[in-house]
């Protein structure tokens, strides 16, 4: 066993050790509402957005993007979880803003090895053979962050399953200052109708 499994299950053991009434939580969170960010480490919700458990549904992906799954997840959490409110925040320095779809596929092509980052370019380090079926997955990769914002509050917004009167909030996190930074523009395209 690695340590990391170690150190995450000894946490959990002082976890249960003081979960107390949490069993009585409901499924629906109780904020109603559901956020849309992304995966990086740096980002914790329950912190910028003053969060406890059980008060909204948070949905982390790759660049905080509007996939079809991340959709899929947000109308889940209206139709049969009560949310009415959903906010997309993106982040600085996000990772998604240094490769290209072109970029991540020739690197799965060369091995499936961890790539590494040197003077702003990736570069395949791998010695095992790659794969070329990164070319079927559309990577979401992004290249200027309000207009990604933007994008992704009308993907939301323009889905046939998205009721029109739930509104959608565009925000950008600022790693450097833990900012919520609204994106007007997105927040004006994804207002309740």
């Amino acid at each position: 066993m690695s340590q990391i499994y170690e150190e995450v299950l000894k946490a959990n053991e002082i976890y249960v050790s003081t979960f107390g009434d949490k069993a009585q939580l409901a499924m629906p969170p109780s904020r109603h509402f559901a956020i849309l960010t992304c995966m990086d480490a740096r980002l914790d919700p329950a912190k910028f957005a003053g969060l406890k458990e059980g008060d909204a549904h948070v949905i982390r992906n790759a660049g905080g993007r509007a996939s079809d799954d991340a959709i899929r997840s947000l109308v889940i959490s209206y139709k049969l979880l009560g949310t009415r409110e959903w906010f997309i925040i993106h982040h600085t320095d996000c990772g998604m803003e240094t490769f290209s779809d072109s970029i991540m596929e020739e690197l799965l092509e060369k091995s499936l090895q961890t790539a590494v980052l040197e003077g702003g370019q990736w570069k395949d380090v791998g010695k095992t053979k790659g794969s070329s079926e990164g070319k079927y997955i559309r990577w979401l990769t992004i290249k200027n962050q309000p207009l990604s914002v933007i994008e992704d509050v009308l993907r939301v917004r323009n889905h046939p399953l998205v009721p029109p009167e739930i509104p959608i909030y565009g925000f950008i996190y600022d790693v450097k200052s833990g900012k919520l930074i609204e994106v007007e523009e997105a927040s004006k395209v994804g207002k309740a109708k």
